[in-house]
C-alpha cells in the first residue's frame, strides 16, 4: 500500500468540505417542520440534529459501499477524478443553498462522480444498472412513498383525534414530533455521512491505500461524522425556511406524522443500501403531510422551483464535475486551476448571501423583512372568487327585512293644513 500523497490529501480535505456543506443544506430535512411549528427553538433544534448526525454515523457502512464500489468502476480512475466530482457537487450545494432550495446533495455527489469518471474514461466506467437501480429508480419512488405515507398518517391522526380538545393534545403531539425529528436526524447521519465515506474510501483505494471492495477505515467515519455534524449545527436557515413555511403551513399532527414517515422511508433504504436523497423524502413528506389536513394547501409554485432544481441536480453537477476533470487532465496546473475556482466560486456564493442573510432570528419569517407573502391565486380559484351566487329566496327576504329595519324608508313631508275662508 501507498502512503497517502499532497493531491489524496486534498481530496480528501475537500470530501469533508462536501460533508460539511451537506450538513447545513440538509439540516432542513429534520428540523425544518420542527422549527415552523415552534416544538423546538432553532439553535436547540440544529444542536440536536448535530450530535444524532454524529451518531447515525456510526450505524452502517452500507451506502458507503455503494458509493466506493458500485457507481463507477475503481480500476482505471485517477484520483483528480474523485476532486473534480468533488468540486461539481460542492458548487451546485452552495448554488441551490443561495437560493434557498431544497435540492439533493447526493445526487449533486453523483453526478459530480458520473461526470468526472466519463470525462476521464469514458461512459464504459459508469455501471448503468447500479445508477438506474440504486439512484434513479430510488428518486423516483422514494418522494412519493414517503408523501403517501405521510398524508396517510396526517388523516388517520385527525381522525383518531377529531372529538380530542387540540390544546389537550397539542403539547403530546409536540413531544412527539421532537422524537419523531431525532430519529430524522439519525437516519440523515446514517445515510448522507456514509457518501462521503464511501467518497473518501473510493479515494484511497484509486491512490493505493486501500484495495478494491474495502470498507472505509474507523478514523474515515470519524471525520466524516464530525463533519456533518458541524456543517448540521450552522443550519442551513434558508432551505429551512423554505421547507418549513415555503411549502405548506404545518401544525404540530402534521410535523410528527411528516417526520416519522420520512425517517421510516430513509433508514429503511439504508438498511438495503439504497442512497436515496434524503432532502426529496422529506420534502414529499411535508407535502403530503400538507395534503393531509383538511383544508390544508401546498404552495406549488414552491414546489415546481424544488422540482427543477431535483432534475437539474444531476446533469449540473455532472458537467461540472466533467469540466474539471478536463482540467485535472492538463497536469499541476490544471488541478491548481479548479482549485482556485472552487475558492472564488464558493466565496462569489457566500458574498451574494450576505446581502439578504438568513439565520436563526428571521428563519421562520415568510420573508426577509418578515412581511407574510401570500401565494399567488390560481386559475380555478380566482374564476371561482368572480362569482357570485344567487341568492335564496329566504335569503332574499332576511336580507331586504333587515335593510329596511336598519334604514327605514323615508316618510314624505306633509304640508300644513291651509286656513278656511270665512
Amino acid at each position: 500500500m501507498e502512503h497517502i500523497t499532497l493531491l489524496l490529501a486534498i481530496v480528501v480535505v475537500t470530501a469533508l468540505v462536501f460533508d460539511f456543506t451537506n450538513g447545513f443544506h440538509d439540516t432542513a430535512n429534520a428540523m425544518a417542520t420542527t422549527i415552523s411549528t415552534g416544538a423546538l427553538k432553532p439553535k436547540t433544534a440544529v444542536a440536536m440534529s448535530a450530535a444524532l448526525n454524529l451518531v447515525g454515523a456510526f450505524l452502517s457502512v452500507e451506502v458507503a459501499k455503494t458509493i466506493s464500489g458500485g457507481i463507477i468502476d475503481e480500476k482505471g480512475i485517477r484520483t483528480e477524478v474523485i476532486f473534480a466530482a468533488l468540486v461539481g457537487a460542492i458548487l451546485w450545494n452552495l448554488l441551490t443553498w443561495l437560493l434557498g432550495l431544497p435540492s439533493s446533495s447526493s445526487h449533486a455527489l453523483f453526478g459530480g462522480l458520473i461526470g468526472a469518471a466519463v470525462m476521464s474514461a469514458g461512459w464504459g466506467s459508469v455501471n448503468g444498472s447500479t445508477v438506474v437501480t440504486k439512484v434513479l429508480l430510488p428518486a423516483v419512488a422514494a418522494p412519493i412513498v414517503a408523501g403517501l405515507a405521510a398524508m396517510l398518517a396526517t388523516r388517520l391522526t385527525y381522525r383518531i383525534n377529531r372529538n380530542a380538545d387540540p390544546k389537550a393534545t397539542a403539547k403530546g403531539y409536540r413531544a412527539g414530533q421532537i422524537a419523531s425529528a431525532g430519529l430524522v436526524s439519525l437516519a440523515h447521519g446514517t445515510n448522507d455521512a456514509q457518501k462521503t465515506m464511501g467518497i473518501i474510501t473510493l479515494a484511497l483505494v484509486t491512490g493505493g491505500v486501500l484495495h478494491p471492495g474495502a470498507n472505509p477505515p474507523l478514523w474515515v467515519i470519524v471525520s466524516a461524522g464530525l463533519a456533518i455534524a458541524m456543517g448540521t449545527y450552522l443550519g442551513g436557515w434558508r432551505i429551512i425556511r423554505t421547507m418549513g413555511k415555503g411549502l405548506t403551513e404545518l401544525r404540530p399532527p402534521q410535523g410528527f406524522a411528516a417526520q416519522t414517515g420520512a425517517a421510516t422511508v430513509i433508514l429503511a433504504s439504508s438498511h438495503i443500501g439504497f442512497s436515496l436523497s434524503t432532502t426529496q423524502v422529506c420534502s414529499g413528506s411535508v407535502m403530503g403531510a400538507g395534503l393531509g389536513r383538511k383544508g390544508g394547501v401546498v404552495r406549488w409554485s414552491t414546489a415546481s422551483r424544488m422540482a427543477v432544481a431535483w432534475i437539474l441536480t444531476l446533469p449540473a453537477a455532472g458537467l461540472v464535475g466533467a469540466g474539471a476533470e478536463f482540467l485535472t487532465k492538463q497536469g499541476t496546473w490544471g488541478i491548481a486551476a479548479v482549485a482556485v475556482l472552487l475558492i472564488a466560486g464558493s466565496g462569489i456564493i457566500w458574498k451574494l448571501s450576505r446581502r439578504q442573510p438568513v439565520d436563526h432570528h428571521n428563519v421562520t419569517a415568510d420573508a426577509i423583512d418578515e412581511t407574510p407573502v401570500a401565494e399567488p391565486a390560481g386559475v380555478i380559484t380566482t374564476a371561482i372568487a368572480t362569482v357570485t351566487p344567487p341568492p335564496t329566496a329566504l335569503a332574499a327576504a332576511a336580507a331586504d327585512l333587515k335593510a329596511t329595519i336598519q334604514s327605514p324608508a323615508p316618510v314624505a313631508p306633509v304640508d300644513p293644513p291651509t286656513p278656511a275662508t270665512v
